[in-house]
Order: C-alpha cells, then sequence, then structure tokens
C-alpha cells in the first residue's frame, strides 16, 4: 500500500517508503540535477535546475565532439580570454546551482523519518556526491580562471599575428641568466626553431654564444654602427649583443609597444642576420625561472654521458673545477630545478659546445614532461612558474593555431642543426656556408 503513496505528499509514517523514496530522490539528483525538485520540491528551482543540466549536457556532448573529431574550436576556446571568461562564470554558477539543489534535496529527503539504519548511508553518500558533482566544476572553473591569469600575463595583445614566411614559424629561442657575476641578462642559450606552418616538422638551429662577427641586414639599426658585422675584438661575441641593445633603447624605440624589448631586437636582428631566416616570434626564458618550472613539473628526466659535472665552483691552474657545492653525477637519472639548472649551466671541466648539448637535452626532456595529465594535476604551479619563466611577444591571437601546430610537432622528430666547431668556425664564421646549411635543414625537414 504503501509503494503506492505519492512522492510529493508521502506517508510520513511509512520508514520504508520513506527510506526508498529517499533513495529515488537522492539518485535523481545526480543523474538529473532538478528532478528532485519538480517531483517533490519546489517545482520553479526544480525547472531551473533541470534546463540549466539540460545545457551543461549539452555543451558537454559538444566539447567531447570537438575533442574527438574536430579540436580547433576547442583550442581556440582555451586560448580566448572572452571564451574562458563566460567558461567560467557557467562552471561557478552551476557549481553554486548544484549545491543549492542538493542542499535542498537533502531536506527533502527527510533523513528523520526512514529507517534508522539508513539514515547515516543516506548524510554520508549525499556528502560524497555533493564533492563529486560539484567538485569538478569547480576545479573546472579554477583552471579557467589560472588560464585566464595566464594569457593576460605571459602573452600579449598588443601585436598582431605574424604570416609564415617561405611556409614557415621561425622563432627565436633564448636562456637568459642574469646571475650575480653578471651585468643585465646574457643569453647562453641561443636556438631558432624552424616550422612548417602546415606539417608541424621543425628543426630545431644551435648557435653558440661566443659566435663573433654576426651580420646585420641594410635595415637593422645595428647596420651603421655595424656595416661589416658585430666585430669589436673579444667584447662582441653575439651573446653580448642583449646588453648592447639594452644600452641603446633609442635603436628600437618601438620594441616595447610591440611587446617585446631593444635587447631582444637587437639579438633577432643578429641571428636572423646569421640564419637568414626571418624571426617571427621570440621566447625568452630565464633560467632562474626555468628550475621552478621544472619542479612544478615534476623533474625531468636525463642521461648524462660527460661524466661528472660540478655545481658552482671555479676551476685550479690545471682547469679542474674545485670550491663546488656538489656535483651531477653521470648515467640516466631524474633532476629536479636545481640540479637541472646546473645540468645546462656548468662549464667548468667541459666547454661551451658540450654546454649546448646539455641545453638542448633540457629542453627536449622539459617538452616530454609537457604531457596532458602531468600540467592538469600541477597547473596552477606551472602557469605559475611559467610566468615568472616565460617572456614572448607571441599574440594571444596567433595562440589557437600555434597549440595545434604544436601536436603536430610533437607526434614527430625535431631535426638538429648545431652551428659549433669543428664543422663551423665560431671566430671566423663563414656566414654564406651556415645560411646555406640552414636552408637546406629547414627545408628537408618541411618534406
Amino acid at each position: 500500500m504503501s509503494a503506492t503513496l505519492p512522492v510529493r505528499h508521502p506517508d510520513l509514517g511509512s520508514e520504508p517508503f520513506m527510506t526508498r523514496r529517499a533513495w529515488v530522490l537522492v539518485v535523481l539528483n545526480v543523474l538529473v540535477p532538478g528532478s528532485a525538485q519538480v517531483l517533490a520540491g519546489n517545482r520553479r528551482l526544480g525547472r531551473i535546475g533541470l534546463a540549466s543540466t539540460l545545457v551543461f549536457w549539452a555543451v558537454a556532448v559538444v566539447m567531447i565532439a570537438l575533442a574527438l573529431f574536430f579540436r580547433r574550436p576547442l583550442i581556440e576556446m582555451a586560448t580566448s580570454v572572452v571564451a574562458l571568461t563566460v567558461v567560467q562564470v557557467f562552471l561557478v554558477y552551476y557549481a553554486v546551482l548544484w549545491v543549492v539543489l542538493t542542499l535542498d534535496t537533502l531536506r527533502l529527503l527527510r533523513i528523520v523519518r526512514t529507517a534508522p539504519t539508513a539514515r547515516g548511508f543516506l548524510a554520508g553518500a549525499m556528502a560524497l556526491l555533493l564533492f563529486a558533482t560539484v567538485g569538478p566544476a569547480a576545479w573546472g572553473a579554477y583552471l579557467s580562471g589560472v588560464q585566464h591569469g595566464l594569457l593576460n600575463d605571459l602573452f600579449t595583445s598588443q601585436a598582431q599575428a605574424a604570416d609564415p614566411v617561405d611556409g614557415r614559424y621561425n622563432i627565436l629561442l633564448l636562456g637568459g641568466d642574469a646571475g650575480a657575476d653578471r651585468t643585465g641578462l646574457r643569453p647562453d642559450s641561443i636556438s631558432v626553431a624552424s616550422i612548417d606552418a602546415e606539417t608541424g616538422a621543425a628543426t630545431l638551429i644551435g648557435i653558440p654564444r661566443n659566435l663573433y662577427n654576426a651580420p646585420f641586414s641594410e635595415g637593422s639599426p645595428l647596420w651603421g654602427a655595424y656595416p661589416d658585422g658585430y666585430s669589436c675584438g673579444d667584447d662582441c661575441l653575439v651573446s653580448y649583443l642583449y646588453t648592447y641593445g639594452e644600452e641603446h633603447p633609442e635603436l628600437y624605440p618601438d620594441a616595447e609597444e610591440n611587446g617585446s624589448n631593444p635587447g631582444v631586437e637587437a639579438m633577432r636582428d643578429a641571428i636572423s642576420g646569421v640564419t637568414g631566416l626571418t624571426l617571427q616570434y621570440y621566447v625568452l626564458i630565464d633560467m632562474e625561472g626555468f628550475a621552478q618550472l621544472i619542479d612544478a613539473l615534476g623533474g625531468i628526466e636525463v642521461d648524462n654521458t660527460e661524466g661528472r659535472l660540478p655545481i658552482n665552483g671555479g676551476v685550479d691552474a690545471a682547469g679542474q673545477p674545485i670550491n663546488v657545492d656538489g656535483w651531477i653525477e653521470p648515467g640516466k637519472q631524474t633532476l629536479d630545478g636545481y640540479h637541472a639548472l646546473w645540468y645546462a649551466r656548468a662549464r667548468h671541466g667541459s666547454d661551451d659546445y658540450h654546454r649546448m648539448a646539455r641545453q638542448r637535452e633540457v629542453q627536449q626532456a622539459l617538452l616530454t614532461q609537457f604531457q596532458p595529465a602531468t600540467v592538469l594535476a600541477k597547473f596552477q604551479s606551472v602557469a605559475s612558474a611559467g610566468v615568472q619563466t616565460v617572456d614572448t611577444d607571441i599574440p594571444r591571437g596567433a595562440l589557437s593555431a600555434f597549440v595545434e601546430l604544436a601536436l603536430k610537432t610533437k607526434g614527430q622528430e625535431i631535426a638538429d642543426l648545431e652551428i659549433v666547431p669543428p664543422t663551423y668556425d665560431n671566430v671566423y664564421p663563414d656566414f654564406s656556408v651556415i645560411r646555406a646549411d640552414v636552408a637546406a635543414a629547414t627545408a628537408s625537414s618541411a618534406g
């Protein structure tokens, strides 16, 4: 008899029916939020809940379909400040609504009228389900907010997206080191990532920091002072041009306005002259912040084939490391940020060209760590470290295209060209040979 009583006006004296009714409302609240209110509570609140749930389901289905079959709109959403704001507001609204519906459903259960043995289970189930349902929505809203902040803080809205040149994007990569023993920042790691705009095939071109006589085109502000290249003795290594640009900001008066700075622009002109490539964008990585980024990702795996590498210290008369703070041991190992930084930075007992190879290894290892699960699990710390570590003039408007391109590049082997001795002379370089080899390396990777 009690099983036929209506859900909205139950027989409060029937514990078996009230228990069954309570479990039905719990399940309805989870599967179709709002339906419990339509059946047993405030119908207006229930209709709001049902309408919001249908919208949420529709959006979720569209998102899953896009992720499986057509990722471009999803990527554009993830790289759009406006879209992220809309997503964040909706998720916050839905999380709050779900809390309201769940608490209201808890009221509708009338737990005191259910069987005593079921009351604890009902209350516990509601608490767990509240965490399981509201938690993901709140977490999604939080991630949207972090991503929103990352886009605002890291990428510029000032510059326009650049078109590929000869079918390629060429990005200047600088690893900056502003240690206590240095005046200003000086890029110790200089590379160019040349990426085919269609296939994502990439070539990484390494330029030694101690390259002499970097040439400039006639259109460069540095052409007037150095028409025959950056040649003024031992003080004219290519890496010193960053400091030179900062000391002569009048050479690049529009740099800041375009999301760059005079030091970067001086380096861009020099590396463009060395390689013969048009460099649309730059990425500058601060080596001290680099360690924080690696820690945020849980460390990197390297294979040290060079032997023991010193941390800090100097060298004796025989060129051997002394007064070191520790060692990076040989072999395969996982390094935290501090040790990874010294693995890339250590020069005592080694040379610049082996150091360049180690820096490239660290870069590759870091890219390997950027797996979706790893990044999502530590998104705030990764984003925070990224903002402190990376400076770039890549505009927000170009991000969706670059994310798509990065996904293509990730599945391919990256070609490598190192402009280092003995193949190339760093003191008296033949730039016509270098440019020809760069052209051949980038053309072959595009196929």
